[in-house]
């Protein structure tokens, strides 16, 4: 089957989007696919062309990271998209801004297109009531859509009476993300919390940063922040000030390769979202035997629970840190490490996702 993915971004940008598609292309490469994305020049020195891990990569110009700059981009890459699409068997948007030049690319053909809707800029601009219904008309554009969690499915399905959203929460390449030893040190024998988000106001670090105070006067703890941003330097400041500096370690982004090794240094991870799809990165923690603390948003109750780790409010210092020293001072981390691998082989696996679109995709009638 040949299958084209259209995405703004693609590795090596890193992200739970990014992860997503390149785990699903890589999967789908592996069951003898021909698989093609069409992307961004999203940093200086990226190839127009490449091969990644036998994926076909385009990238075309994109202005600035930004909505305007999606919508820009997603306009400029119609015609490298339609020349991409040529003989292919279904063609596959990622994200709502794909499916514009999708749409155009496949004018008068007959070519599926399946729609994967992401990310909390959607489920923002759905609550506008000057922007849904345009955003409801590009949704019906779709053959088929899928959506990251049942948030945004349910959201999804309400902008038009003919629209309907197939929950399937992203997966994980459970043979990469696994128990492996921990490669970052420790100091003696502290509890280590491990933060592996971008440093975005979404991302609610500053919560986990005020949260630390409370958690530090009662448990001999640090964390290490994996991820970069633009509060990276508000956080550190505010480490400084709250007396926390020595039990936070801001490690900056790592390389995807990296990131088992980190998570597997630490006892607990913790994702204090203020918004949040399915996050890749809270399955990957999972897959990794690293139970899970996170905000009850989003699709995060979706996949943590008390049999994983917990949930606690979003926005709430007190509540996170009551969390973690309930969790750390219960004992039985481990346990639930284990139950968390075992809920995202059996369930979120990467294998998982590309039968299920395989199946979607020769169910509109492609290869």
């Amino acid at each position: 089957m040949r299958i084209v993915q259209h995405c703004v971004y693609f590795p090596p940008e890193v992200g739970g989007l990014e992860s997503h598609v390149h785990y699903l292309c890589r999967g789908l490469v592996k069951r003898g696919h021909d698989v093609s994305v069409v992307s961004s020049l999203s940093r200086p020195g990226l190839a127009e062309r490449e091969e990644i891990d036998g994926i076909d990569v385009h990238r075309t110009r994109l202005p600035s990271r930004t909505p305007w700059g999606w919508f820009a981009h997603a306009a400029g890459s119609t015609p490298r998209t339609r020349a991409v699409v040529q003989g292919a068997d279904v063609v596959h948007a990622q994200a709502f801004p794909s499916i514009l030049p999708c749409s155009l690319a496949l004018a008068g053909s007959a070519t599926p297109l399946v729609c994967t809707l992401h990310t909390s800029h959607f489920l923002r601009l759905a609550a506008n009531p000057l922007v849904a219904p345009a955003l409801g008309r590009l949704v019906e554009l779709s053959d088929y859509n899928f959506a990251a969690s049942k948030e945004i499915a349910d959201v999804g399905e309400g902008l038009g009476p003919s629209i309907s959203v197939e929950t399937l929460v992203n997966g994980v390449e459970t043979e990469i993300f696994r128990p492996v030893d921990g490669t970052h040190p420790r100091a003696g024998r502290r509890w280590r919390l491990v933060v592996p988000r971008r440093l975005f106001p979404k991302n609610g670090v500053e919560f986990f940063v005020r949260a630390m105070p409370l958690i530090a006067a009662r448990a001999d703890v640090d964390a290490i922040v994996v991820g970069d941003g633009p509060d990276r330097e508000m956080l550190q400041g505010l480490a400084r000030e709250l007396g926390v500096a020595e039990h936070i370690q801001f490690l900056g982004a790592r390389p995807h390769a990296e990131m088992p090794g980190l998570l597997c240094s630490a006892d607990l991870a913790i994702f204090p979202s203020l918004v949040e799809a399915t996050s890749v990165a809270a399955l990957e923690c999972m897959a990794c035997g690293v139970p899970v603390a996170a905000s009850a948003v989003g699709g995060l109750p979706q996949i943590v629970d008390d049999s994983v780790g917990g949930l606690f409010p979003p926005g709430d210092p007190e509540a996170l840190a009551a969390k973690i020293l309930e969790l750390v001072s219960a004992g039985g981390l481990v346990e639930r490490g284990a139950t968390g691998r075992r809920s995202v082989v059996a369930k979120w696996s990467n294998e998982r996702l590309v039968d299920r679109h395989l199946a979607v995709y020769r169910g509109l009638g492609a290869g």
